[in-house]
């Protein structure tokens, strides 16, 4: 009888909670209504099943229970039963898949005039190419990818030169127009999924996979990889934006091509001097950083990173937590520099200041830290001197204080807290699994030692 008792209460409970539950699906913005309507489908079919076999159980239990003078009859098969459970089974199982083969016949069927949007995936990043006024998407070669050709475009398709390239993890679709994407992997198995579409797909390294859609709410859309990718794969965010068409037009004519970014002049150091007179002040005379002013040390860190970050204070999306009040002073710094060129300059010119390592302040565990930072590892390197691919900077030789200042910003959520900062998004993940003020003192100490 207590068993009898407990699948009613799980029948009854689970019941309950289906429909009195605060979570369901996010709201759909794409033409994939019929998505639900399969899952919904699925759930009526599976709970009815779920209810009938388990209060059957409990009616068996209880007629059928044991009494005394009343003996159990053996009866091997049941021929009239097998009947009815094979019919009833096929009719079940039927009506739940049947559809899908409907559906699944529309997701494979993609309308003519979809805009193409190909989306690369790699540990832990997502990044996007759009065929340029051609029409055509240029070959790509994996031989060919490197820092300075990530997409690994072939420089000698003429159809490759006007390809759009976006390098961040953010990308913009037009609202009520179909759009289909390209999905190829730069090393393992990804999986391409943005909830509210409702549609998803794997990206398989060696193979180019698609799906298709047709947005119908304007609005900003988190991008997952729903298939365990590594040790960075919950932090592997992206996001889509969908737009009314003059918007996403705009911002298409706004991103650069893959000839206009080969034919970037680089920096003038010579130029970049008299713009880093400034910098200097804090920064020191040689880029050796002055802790008194709370100025890292600049000296020997990836040009492509000084650059990164002195646009994310341009853009807004370092500097502007109200708490973060050294990188609220850096803000209007960065805002001297009023273009990309003179960025270019004074990042170059920062190249040429002698690569002095920085002295060692912090000390902590360093066996302890040498554990916990092989999960540091697998972006920024054995070594930590950073991996450009992976947009993680150098962390050996730099200063070790400064390293520890922005592990508690991330962890506090005063750095990689805006929406478009997605890389400082990521680091707040991996930040987090620093538990507590020693454990970063430890992983520190052991980069000192590197």
């Amino acid at each position: 009888m207590p068993l009898a008792v407990a699948l009613i209460v799980l029948v009854v409970g689970t019941l309950v909670f289906h429909f009195l539950s605060p979570w369901t699906f996010t709201p759909i913005a794409s033409n994939w209504g019929m998505i639900d309507s399969i899952v919904d489908l699925t759930f009526v079919v599976t709970g009815i099943v779920f209810v009938a076999v388990n209060l059957f159980m409990a009616y068996a239990i209880i007629r059928y229970r044991h009494r005394e003078g009343l003996k159990a009859k053996y009866e091997p098969e049941n021929k009239k039963l097998e009947t009815w459970l094979t019919v009833l089974t096929t009719i079940a199982i039927a009506a739940m898949l049947a559809p899908g083969l409907f559906v699944y016949a529309k997701i494979v069927t993609v309308p003519e005039g979809a805009t193409e949007i190909e989306a690369v995936g790699q540990q832990w990043h997502w990044s996007f190419r759009l065929p340029g006024k051609d029409g055509e998407f240029g070959t790509v070669d994996a031989k060919l990818i490197g820092n300075d050709n990530p997409f690994g475009i072939d420089p000698d398709d003429p159809h490759g030169q006007d390809d759009v390239l976006v390098e961040e993890a953010i990308v913009h679709i037009p609202l009520g127009e179909p759009v289909r994407f390209w999905l190829r992997s730069k090393d393992v198995l990804h999986n391409f999924t943005v909830a509210q579409f409702r549609v998803k797909m794997d990206l398989v390294p060696g193979l180019v996979t698609h799906m298709w859609l047709e947005p119908t709410r304007v609005g900003e859309y988190e991008i997952l990889c729903e298939e365990l990718c590594g040790i960075a794969h919950h932090a592997m965010r992206g996001r889509v934006v969908v737009d009314e068409p003059e918007d996403y037009q705009a911002w298409l004519d706004s991103q650069p091509t893959f000839a206009e970014i080969q034919a970037r002049a680089p920096g003038d150091p010579a130029l970049g001097a008299a713009s880093y007179a400034l910098c200097a002040a804090c920064h020191g005379s040689q880029g050796e950083g002055l802790v008194a002013l709370n100025a890292p040390k600049l000296s020997g860190q990836g040009p492509w990173y000084l650059k990164r970050q002195l646009q994310n204070y341009k853009l807004g999306r370092r500097g502007i937590h109200e708490d973060d009040l050294y990188g609220k002073q850096m803000a209007p710094m960065a805002a001297t520099l009023v273009n990309d060129t003179m960025i270019d300059n004074v990042v170059a010119y920062i190249r040429t200041l002698p690569d002095t390592p920085a002295p060692a302040t912090v000390t902590g565990d360093v066996a302890h830290g040498a554990q916990l930072y092989k999960l540091c590892a697998f972006c920024h390197g054995a070594d930590a001197a950073g991996i450009e691919a992976m947009k993680a900077p150098r962390q050996a030789g730099m200063t070790d204080w400064y390293l520890l200042s922005q592990l508690r910003n991330f962890k506090q959520g005063l750095r990689g807290h805006h929406p478009e900062d997605l890389d400082g998004k990521q680091m707040g993940f991996m930040a987090r699994t620093l538990q507590d003020e020693q454990a970063m003192r430890d992983v520190i100490a052991y980069i000192n030692t590197l």
